[in-house]
C-alpha cells in the first residue's frame, strides 16, 4: 500500500514545480525574442518537456491528497 508523502517530500515536489515553472517562463521568453527558427523550435520543445515534468509533479501531489490522512495521526 502506498504511504502518504512526508512534509519534506511535499516540500521537495513544490520546489521542483516552482523550478519547472521558472524554466517554462525562461524558455517562453527565449522564444519571444529569438530570431532563429531552430532556436525557437528547440525552446518550444523544452517548454513542452518542462510542462510535462510540471504536470507529473502536480499529479503526484494530487495523488498524495487522495491517500493522505485527513486528520493528524496520533
Amino acid at each position: 500500500m502506498l504511504q502518504p508523502m512526508t512534509a519534506k517530500e511535499l516540500e521537495y515536489i513544490a520546489d521542483s514545480m516552482s523550478n519547472e515553472d521558472l524554466l517554462i517562463k525562461q524558455c517562453a521568453a527565449a522564444v519571444a525574442v529569438s530570431t532563429t527558427p531552430a532556436l525557437r523550435n528547440l525552446c518550444s520543445q523544452m517548454i513542452n518537456t518542462h510542462q510535462q515534468h510540471y504536470d507529473s509533479l502536480l499529479h503526484a501531489i494530487s495523488h498524495h491528497q487522495q491517500i493522505a490522512p485527513t486528520q493528524p495521526q496520533q
